[in-house]
């Protein structure tokens, strides 16, 4: 398996900057480094910042997306960018429960928390954590069938090329469900959403992280910088999904996008966009 590239950062040297966030974080050449060493730098506190900044919606937000899935008996799930694995660890407690629950995430430290989790808590379905990279998923095509990622999407490199190799590693019928921040169109929720998350939260979420990282700078410019709901959606379609559904949470806040893969036909992604041409995700 080849792992992702170790972060280069160190913690007297913040993965962003002021001046690298001035501008637009996606298009920085070496945002996954960045990324992974923020991660890196915040995974101890991460679920709690999750629960105070959020006041508590992302249990819901997780449960709704779990909701979205339409769990079997008989499915495989892939949970992408899991992190310290609440979604996963949602995933296998709900009724009906999966067979099976894979874990994928490119932070290793992430990882460490999710596994130690999951050894505490009486899981119905046991998580099989990975560490791994979204772009070149290390399964075979048709492997699963449901795909989730929660707040990971914006974090890839290359997002479209992610969610074309979602479309490759699940079955004929198969699910993807993607939980992504959006931005609310109602502008006075827009205007209250952009005061808290620019202004508020960076602050207190870096003091309750201890976080020199710039992690909580990172956040809401990721957002107001990624790409709109119609264009998450543009990137579902032409993967090759089907019956896009997309559902906004709390005034807008997040969004969350479910299709499948169709149940006839090729179950084998296109891959002309994620490059994946031997059933490994590499071409």
């Amino acid at each position: 398996m080849t792992h992702p590239p170790t972060a280069a950062n160190t913690p007297q040297t913040p993965a962003w900057s002021e001046a690298d966030l001035a501008g637009d974080p996606h298009a920085t050449p070496d945002k996954a480094e960045r990324v992974q060493a923020m991660f890196e730098a915040i995974a101890a506190r991460y679920d709690l910042n999750n629960r105070v900044h959020s006041f508590g919606r992302d249990v819901a937000w997780r449960r709704r997306a779990v909701t979205a899935a339409r769990l079997r008996p008989e499915d495989e799930v892939l949970d992408v960018a899991c992190g310290t694995g609440d979604l996963a660890e949602a995933i296998a407690s709900a009724t009906p429960r999966p067979r099976r629950v894979v874990g994928v995430d490119f932070t290793a430290g992430m990882l460490d928390i999710a596994r130690a989790k999951s050894a505490r808590r009486s899981l119905r379905v046991p998580i099989d954590y990975r560490l791994g990279d979204a772009m070149a998923l290390e399964f075979a095509d048709g492997s699963f069938d449901v795909l989730t990622i929660a707040f990971g999407l914006r974090n890839v490199t290359d997002p479209p090329r992610a969610v074309a190799e979602f479309r490759r590693v699940l079955r004929p019928g198969g699910r993807l469900v993607i939980l992504e921040f959006s931005e609310p169109g109602f502008a006075p929720i827009r205007w209250f959403n952009r005061l808290y998350t620019e202004g508020i939260m960076p602050r207190t979420a870096a003091l309750l992280a201890r976080d020199r990282s710039g992690a909580y700078r990172y956040l809401p410019r990721s957002v107001a910088s990624f790409p709109g709901v119609e264009v998450v959606g543009r990137w579902i379609e032409d993967a090759g999904f089907v019956g896009l559904e997309q559902t906004p949470q709390t005034f807008g806040v997040c969004t969350i996008h479910a299709a499948e893969v169709p149940k006839v036909g090729n179950a084998i992604a296109n891959t002309a966009d994620s490059g994946a041409t031997n059933g490994t995700g590499r071409p």
